[in-house]
């Protein structure tokens, strides 16, 4: 395994990405989270808020993502370590559960937020 740490921006670009590539690959829930972004890009540009706007919506998306490959990467990880069930395995992994929860709420109060704007102008 070689030392992501000392390699070049393109590399650990590479491994970035491919990271990403996998989760897509084997996370429906995180499939479904990039499609509902998809769409919510189409409905920003149709509604075209300004730009604060825009900055929330999209740091709130990059949230739930970011907390869904965590989740994805942790689970992983518990599951290799310790392939059997265990309790306290069990609240790791609905712990990181919850984290992608609250992100999604988060998400969802910002859209809440973006409908009423656009509904009071």
């Amino acid at each position: 395994m070689s030392n992501q740490k000392n390699q070049t921006f393109v590399r650990r670009l590479g491994f970035a990405l491919a990271g990403l590539g996998h989760a897509l690959r084997v996370e429906r829930s995180l499939r479904t989270q990039a499609v509902v972004l998809a769409l919510v890009v189409v409905l920003l540009i149709v509604l075209r808020p300004g730009p604060l706007w825009w900055a929330a919506v999209m740091l709130a998306s990059a949230g739930v993502l970011a907390a869904e490959l965590f989740n994805t990467a942790l689970e992983a990880l518990a599951d290799h370590l310790h392939p059997e069930q265990h309790p306290r395995i069990r609240i790791v992994k609905d712990c990181a559960a919850a984290a992608v929860l609250i992100a999604a709420l988060g998400a969802v109060a910002v859209a809440i937020a973006l409908a009423v704007h656009v509904a009071r102008r």
